[in-house]
């Protein structure tokens, strides 16, 4: 398993990668090849791909606005799961934030995502009780919450 920098010409394996992964919210506007493009272009060493034998086994988007970092699609397929990926990544991600200069990272995880939110709080990551997330939608972007099957 290789950890590396995401290209922008990763843009369609970084979305197949997402579309397989149940717990997933995508949308129809940040996660186009226009999107993450456009991410990436802002962010060109603070996102990774872990990549083995030309497979993407895992991603994590990450960047800064100069003050904060964020965290995006922190995502490893199922069958490679339980192998330290995710924590490779994760890694990698919080050590080009910190060269850069920030010292606080934010994400957001969906309530019901109780493998995603075990593995934030076994990482550090704490749940804040004191502020509530608001966010306005300034264009229409369709989301697309990946559902496992049952």
């Amino acid at each position: 398993m290789k950890i590396r920098v995401m290209k922008k010409r990763d843009w369609k394996k970084c979305l197949e990668l997402w579309q397989n992964i149940p717990e997933m919210g995508l949308n129809s506007i940040d996660d186009t090849k226009e999107g993450i493009v456009r991410f990436l272009r802002r962010n060109p060493k603070t996102c990774f791909v872990a990549e083995t034998d030309g497979i993407f086994a895992g991603t994590i988007i990450a960047g800064h606005d100069g003050r904060r970092g964020y965290i995006y699609h922190t995502a490893v397929l199922p069958q490679f799961r339980r192998r330290g990926i995710a924590t490779a990544l994760l890694q990698s991600a919080m050590g080009a934030l910190k060269k850069q200069g920030i010292a606080k990272v934010a994400l957001l995880v969906f309530s019901d995502n109780e493998s995603g939110n075990t593995f934030w709080e076994n990482h550090g990551f704490t749940k804040r009780s004191d502020i509530t997330y608001r966010n306005k939608v300034i264009s229409d972007a369709e989301m697309v919450r990946n559902r496992e099957e049952k």
